[in-house]
């Protein structure tokens, strides 16, 4: 008697190929969700502790993005350029890198704004610089005729040169929010609180340098009090007192008009950075905000506290001691 006929087992080709089709989409997919991911997250690392806005209106994030968002406005102010402009650029670093000054990307990219060395944008050292990388995007946008008056996913496109040029129209809402803050717009709108008032000491001249190199030598405190620096008590936590006014204006973004705008822009700068320059306390006009109060918010100065209310020509910055 003869074995039965195995049955001829047919579409096993097919199936491996149905399998490896599949397998390729699905590495295509996981690879889009990666750059999704990477391009849209902004609070995957680190607690937000500041705010722009209220209400649906709000934007939180990190100091450190605080801090990364000031120097993007500062340095656009300092070139004289419009909140427009700071508005530009804030939405393209929330999408290029979530306003976090990160060390890789695609290809060979880096820093706030994902730009490639390889590509002309600068050393990786430089690019790593907000301040240089900053500047490098307003040197693009500048020349881009009628800039202000694009789109904005049309300007910020135009300097980036995208693969997925759509991507910066989500972030124009928070970044309106940040540069009306930032640009001193929007007074004692930018809320943050500390996290360790008990870490080191400020150095006032650290705040210098970061002053100067964001706004410019118009920036430079015009005097320091307190410290442990030769000629100042020890006993005394460090005050610097930068000035507000400049002789003609130069530098300010147009249309900023008075000296209660640039002092706030000087300001809320000084917020966005006191948990990287050490400073616990800032005060303009008859505002103070603390580094002790858990609101993060602004307050009326008391007339008597000593070193708090600050007139209309001035920023008073108080450091730790």
């Amino acid at each position: 008697m003869s074995e039965p006929t195995r049955p001829v087992r047919r579409g096993r080709p097919a199936r491996r190929g149905r399998l490896a089709r599949s397998a390729a989409a699905l590495a295509a997919l996981l690879g889009l969700a990666s750059y999704v991911a990477f391009h849209q997250v902004t609070g995957s690392k680190g607690t937000p502790r500041c705010s722009v806005g209220t209400g649906e209106n709000r934007y939180e994030f990190t100091p450190d993005q605080a801090s990364n968002a000031a120097t993007i406005s500062a340095v656009g102010t300092s070139r004289g350029l419009p909140e427009r402009a700071v508005t530009i650029a804030l939405a393209t670093a929330l999408q290029e890198s979530a306003l976090r000054n990160i060390e890789h990307g695609d290809r060979d990219s880096l820093g706030l704004f994902q730009q490639r060395p390889s590509m002309g944008w600068g050393t990786p050292a430089q690019i790593m610089d907000p301040v240089y990388s900053a500047g490098k995007f307003y040197e693009g946008l500048e020349k881009v005729p009628g800039y202000s008056r694009l789109p904005l996913t049309v300007a910020a496109q135009k300097v980036q040169k995208s693969g997925f040029p759509q991507a910066y129209a989500k972030h124009e809402p928070d970044a309106t929010l940040l540069s009306a803050a930032l640009t001193g717009r929007a007074p004692a709108a930018l809320k943050c609180t500390a996290s360790d008032l008990k870490g080191p000491p400020g150095d006032p001249e650290l705040v210098r340098k970061e002053l100067v190199r964001a706004f410019g030598e118009k920036a430079a405190p015009k005097a320091v009090t307190g410290g442990s620096s030769a000629g100042r008590s020890a006993t005394e936590p460090p005050v610097l007192v930068v000035p507000v006014r400049t002789a003609s204006g130069a530098g300010t973004a147009p249309g900023a008009g008075t000296d209660e705008r640039r002092g706030w822009e000087l300001a809320q700068w000084a917020v966005a950075r006191a948990d990287e320059l050490r400073v616990t306390e800032v005060a303009f006009g008859d505002r103070v905000w603390r580094a002790s109060d858990s609101s993060g918010g602004w307050e009326k100065a008391s007339p008597t506290a000593a070193g708090a209310a600050s007139d209309a020509g001035s920023v008073r910055l108080r450091l730790a001691r």
